[in-house]
């Protein structure tokens, strides 16, 4: 490297750090507001995954999403969005372990519950919302009064376990999951919990 080319790069990196904050792009990306948010979910075939992020998105993108599987440390969050895929009327046996071994953890901080459920390609109707959420959900999470929403999901045959492929083998893909419903639901629970 020469000597004019190593006072250019030198002047523009001192340039860089006495750059104003305000001029720097990244202040326009939405930031974490002052208290922290969770989404933790329970999958079997990704779609309860795709609600979680397109809740956050809903959130202006401040909710970090976790899978149950990974089993996070979710103590040092203040506000926690709980939701997963349902089989058989339940959501994942990770899922529900999770909540019964962290429940200390969770205490106070629940501020949106969600269920993902194929239902056949039908309509949820608001018999079965309270079946999944209030009378199941909620009752794990003991908590009540918190935003709440089941989304119709979707089947992807090979992405099931053998077992379940084998159950809805009569069935044909499909995909009911709408990225606008789950958004709305996260754009909800974000302001309620202002």
């Amino acid at each position: 490297m020469d000597k004019r080319q190593f006072c250019k790069i030198s002047m523009l990196s001192l340039g860089a750090l006495v750059f104003p904050k305000k001029g720097l792009a990244l202040e326009y990306y939405p930031t974490t507001p002052d208290k922290k948010w969770a989404i933790l979910y329970g999958t079997w075939c990704g779609s309860a995954r795709d609600a979680s992020l397109w809740i956050s998105e809903g959130m202006a993108g401040v909710a970090n999403v976790f899978d149950v599987r990974e089993n996070p440390d979710l103590s040092g969050y203040e506000n926690i969005v709980i939701g997963g895929a349902i089989r058989m009327a339940k959501v994942s046996g990770e899922l529900e372990k999770y909540i019964a071994d962290h429940k200390n953890d969770l205490k106070g901080k629940i501020r949106g519950l969600f269920t993902v459920s194929g239902n056949m390609m039908q309509p949820v109707t608001p018999a079965q919302k309270a079946q999944l959420i209030d009378n199941y959900l909620a009752k794990l999470c003991e908590v009540s009064n918190v935003p709440s929403a089941t989304f119709l999901g979707r089947v992807t045959l090979s992405l099931m376990d053998k077992e379940a492929a084998q159950m809805m083998s009569s069935m044909k893909d499909y995909d009911n999951l709408k990225r606008p419903e789950c958004m709305a639901f996260g754009k909800q629970v974000f302001e309620a919990a202002k």
